[in-house]
């Protein structure tokens, strides 16, 4: 019951923002930007009324998907329960980012200065880092975390990697943060995606897998 609870929660956030599109609806252009590239500049355009309704569906969708997928791999929900407020945050991830996202892009059609890529970048670095507040506490599970064979073969490794991916990704999350403050050139921001996507995949990989050969030796 609790599950179809939140998924029934869930679902009616991610459709919220219609209500603003419907009072703003005849302040807005007839096409509505809904993708920016990696430069900021605007990439695709649709008819107002395929964004300002639309986007909260595609939204809705999405948050379907992912809810089915939780249950189908998790049924009895153990997984999710081990892995704490961390599952948590992946169930609250898309209605979050419908009520963000839909009336930013609404803003900035009726004219707004609103840099979209900034705020991707602040919303992807507030995640990693409220991420990495709880990887930690994660215990170990095949729903979610960082799942090597040597981290799901050994509690010790799970502990230590995690503790570690923890402290990573709230470094990264922050330095994400700053870097769309004091960057200007899109070279240099985007030369900085890259690196903080390398250390989030790579350092706890590495970690573990140092951990599990020095176990082994």
């Amino acid at each position: 019951m609790n599950k179809k609870r939140t998924i029934w929660i869930t679902s009616l956030l991610c459709l919220l923002p219609m209500i603003l599109s419907a009072v703003v609806y005849s302040r807005l252009p007839d096409k509505m930007v809904i993708h920016w590239d990696v430069a900021g500049v605007a990439d695709n355009h649709v008819h107002k009324a395929i964004a300002a309704f639309g986007m909260p569906i595609v939204f809705l969708i999405i948050n379907l998907l992912l809810s089915k997928m939780r249950l189908l791999g998790d049924p009895k929900g153990e997984g999710q329960s081990r892995a704490n407020a961390g599952g948590q945050i992946l169930t609250w991830i898309t209605p979050a980012l419908s009520v963000i996202l839909v009336p930013i892009m609404l803003c900035i059609a009726m004219g707004v200065d609103i840099s979209m890529v900034m705020v991707g970048s602040l919303l992807v670095g507030l995640v990693l880092i409220v991420f990495g507040n709880y990887l930690p506490k994660s215990r170990q599970n095949d729903f979610i975390g960082i799942k090597l064979p040597w981290t799901l073969n050994d509690t010790d490794n799970w502990n230590k990697t995690h503790r570690l991916a923890g402290y990573v990704y709230i470094v990264c999350g922050a330095l994400l943060i700053i870097a769309n403050f004091l960057l200007d050139n899109r070279f240099a921001y985007i030369s900085v995606d890259i690196i903080i996507i390398a250390a989030l995949a790579l350092i706890p990989i590495i970690y573990s897998y140092s951990l599990y050969r020095r176990k082994s030796n």
